[in-house]
């Protein structure tokens, strides 16, 4: 079997990067952009970064920014609307996963509305258009959604998230500013950057890992875990280690898939609106050991690309623990909960694990698993 790899036509990196917007929507002939933002980023002037430089240049926009930390069906259609009631011709995102994973939805609808029932669009939709002409411009080091084909959107009603891939959703163009991440709180920055860090290291294990893969996955550990103290302490060197290491991890993971961690995530952003984050932090070290067994010598990689020392001389046993618990010092540094006790209700955990199961990135983990001992895993970390 062929692997296929996708990513932006185009991509821009480092600090001033965002000077390359307006000639890129320009060059192309748009005249008006669906800027789609948070509220927060909108209230504490962040995506005015990107709208000064619109407003200097007279390139006319409107801004939407309806949109809740885990995006729901309501969010997308109404940006759906938004869109086609302001006579916009492309799309600027502005902000982190629920910004990007928002405007993704609402492009695909718009070039494709016979996916107007955002529901069927879940999994791997059979779209025939490209999406509306995108830049998108993250906030966050740690989704990568600005170079992934995968968006995840909350079904609000049936209490659970769903993940739709689709080829047809990458942005044209990627804007990643270290200067667009500065502003984050600590807190925010801790959450994506451990985010970041699952992919990486979900993806190196993930069943559909190559080669190719591999070297995104384990320069993205490296970097991530050279950086995200520093950036949690709020320096620049940290920023801009991280939001090269978040993308890298993006590069590779998109191509690949993910595991049960993003699944028993998704699941828990579902049901008590945990941040996509935070959730993955406190489950990877858990996830980790789960799957240790099956994934022969990638964990002497990982603790390597961690900064453990000596690993050349560790037995697998040695080597897989050392990862692990390098994975787990680095969550608790930066201020991430241990474990799910002040999250998970036992009352909830037959749902969680059976909508965790379902999750469409549960094939992709290393080991199979069952409904059992998904619920397992929830009741270790309460």
């Amino acid at each position: 079997m062929a692997n296929r790899i996708v990513l932006n036509p185009i991509s821009y990196h480092g600090k001033g990067a965002i000077e390359n917007i307006v000639p890129e929507l320009t060059s192309r002939g748009y005249k008006k952009a669906f800027v789609c933002s948070d509220p927060a980023l909108v209230k504490f002037g962040v995506t005015a970064k990107v709208t000064d430089l619109l407003d200097k240049a007279g390139f006319a926009y409107t801004v939407y920014s309806e949109i809740k930390p885990n995006p729901t069906i309501e969010n997308v259609l109404s940006g759906v609307e938004a869109y086609k009631a302001c006579g916009a011709d492309c799309i600027v995102t502005i902000g982190g996963g629920s910004s990007m994973d928002t405007a993704k939805a609402v492009g695909i609808i718009i070039n494709n509305p016979e996916f107007a029932d955002v529901r069927s669009l879940e999994g791997v939709a059979p779209t025939k258009n490209k999406t509306v002409f995108t830049i998108a411009v993250p906030t966050t080091a740690g989704t990568a959604a600005e170079v992934t084909i995968n968006y995840v959107i909350t079904d609000v009603e049936k209490k659970r998230k769903f993940v739709c891939v689709d080829v047809h959703d990458i942005p044209e163009v990627a804007v990643v500013d270290p200067d667009m991440m500065s502003s984050m709180p600590k807190g925010l920055t801790a959450a994506t950057g451990m985010d970041a860090l699952t992919h990486a290291i979900e993806g190196f294990t993930t069943k559909g890992a190559w080669e190719m893969t591999d070297m995104f996955h384990l320069k993205a550990i490296e970097i991530i875990a050279k950086s995200l103290r520093s950036a949690v302490a709020g320096e620049a060197e940290g920023f801009e280690g991280m939001a090269l290491g978040q993308y890298v991890a993006g590069m590779g993971f998109s191509n690949v898939g993910l595991g049960i961690v993003h699944s028993m995530a998704h699941t828990l952003g579902a049901v008590y609106d945990t941040p996509h984050g935070v959730g993955n932090a406190i489950l990877l070290p858990t996830i980790m050991e789960y799957n240790a067994p099956v994934t022969g010598d990638k964990y002497k990689y990982i603790a390597a690309a961690m900064g453990v020392e000596g690993v050349e001389s560790m037995t697998q046993d040695e080597y897989r623990k050392a990862a692990c618990d390098a994975v787990r010092k680095l969550s608790a540094d930066v201020g991430i909960p241990a474990d799910l006790k002040d999250i998970v209700k036992a009352e909830d955990l037959d749902f969680l694990a059976e909508s965790a199961y379902a999750d469409a990135c549960r094939p992709g983990n290393p080991r199979d698993t069952s409904v059992a001992e998904i619920k397992e895993l929830f009741l270790k970390l309460m």
